[in-house]
């Protein structure tokens, strides 16, 4: 009988990875404190060897955690907010407990994904609005991480998605239908963060497919890129809004956006809806009080989804991966 074969220990990752025990710890423990490079040296030989922490080893043996993480970036905007209630709302109900990772940089994501599925202090765990790669998603279903993403698919993990390409269309054939003929277009095209997705190029590339489709234009004199913060939104709101042949109909990538065009507007004696449409995109708590017309995703619904998935295949790893898309509708008020 051939002898049991020995698991690999930290020293084995030490002598593989070329580092030290404690980089080893901090990698594991608090991966934001190690450089990039380390980490994925440090991270390979793990996938390599196989290794497991001990208190992950004693984890699998226990009962759950009874609790969720989430990762996710710019946690205090609206439509996060309301994704988190929908979260909160349905683990609450299964008296779990909700656990949320901010992420604002390429390695902090990195270095999350690395150490939360090794560590096993969740059971599960929702991932909004973040890329994730081939190797991240292989690395979460390898240490039965179960895991839902909200705004991003892949097709290893269970997803919540929209079509945004559809929201860009549903704005424009409204607008179109209103019978406006010079538009704009504002919202963060090109995010500089490579773990962000981009959900706004789409918004973009469907509005304006939509009218050119209806023989109208969108020249990229009326095209404005802005982060997503009241400033420099209004402050792209105004150079729109000060050209020479202004636009009738703003479409804002976000409510909050076209929150800030719509204050522009009033600080320049410009009507809405008269002489300027606006519409923006989310339907977030804010809009139905200033009755603006927006693009509703379901953000509180999307966020309850994801828990209900994740609690159901926590209970049942065997259920298959569910890929959902939640559909868009567009909801008049009195800006359009």
């Amino acid at each position: 009988m051939s002898p049991k074969k020995k698991s690999p220990t930290i020293y084995d990752v030490a002598r593989l990875s070329g580092v030290s025990i404690s980089t080893i710890s901090r990698v594991l423990n608090a991966p934001d404190k190690v450089n990039s490079e380390t980490q994925k040296h440090v991270m390979n030989a793990i996938d390599q060897l196989g290794f497991v922490p001990r208190a992950e080893a004693r984890a699998r043996a226990r009962q759950n955690t009874d609790r969720i993480g989430v990762l996710t970036p710019f946690f205090t905007a609206p439509s996060f907010v309301q994704r988190f209630r929908g979260v909160a709302s349905a683990l609450s109900k299964a008296n779990y407990e909700l656990v949320i990772y901010p992420v604002d940089s390429m390695d902090h994501l990195q270095g999350y994904i690395s150490s939360i599925p090794l560590m096993r202090n969740i059971d599960g765990l929702i991932i909004m609005s973040l890329a994730l790669g081939d190797q991240d998603a292989q690395r979460l279903s390898n240490n039965n991480m179960e895991t839902v993403l909200i705004e991003y698919s892949h097709p290893r993990l269970n997803s919540i998605t929209i079509n945004d390409k559809h929201g860009g269309q549903l704005a424009a054939e409204h607008l179109i239908k209103k019978g406006h003929k010079i538009f704009s277009f504002l919202g963060d095209i090109e995010p500089p963060e490579k773990l962000a997705i981009h959900p706004v190029k789409s918004r973009l590339m469907g509005f304006k497919q939509t009218l050119q489709e209806a023989g109208l234009s969108l020249p990229k004199t009326y095209i404005r890129s802005a982060p997503y913060t009241q400033e420099e939104s209004r402050q792209a709101a105004h150079e729109l809004l000060s050209l020479p042949k202004p636009p009738t109909a703003i479409f804002a990538a976000s409510d909050v956006q076209a929150l800030g065009v719509m204050k522009v507007a009033r600080q320049l004696n410009i009507k809405i809806p008269e002489d300027l449409a606006v519409i923006g995109f989310d339907d977030i708590d804010v809009a139905e009080h200033v009755d603006l017309t927006t693009i509703r995703q379901h953000l509180d619904e999307s966020g309850r989804l994801a828990a209900e998935i994740l609690l159901a295949r926590i209970s049942e790893h065997e259920r298959p991966l569910q890929h959902i898309n939640l559909p868009l509708n567009l909801v008049e008020r009195m800006t359009t």
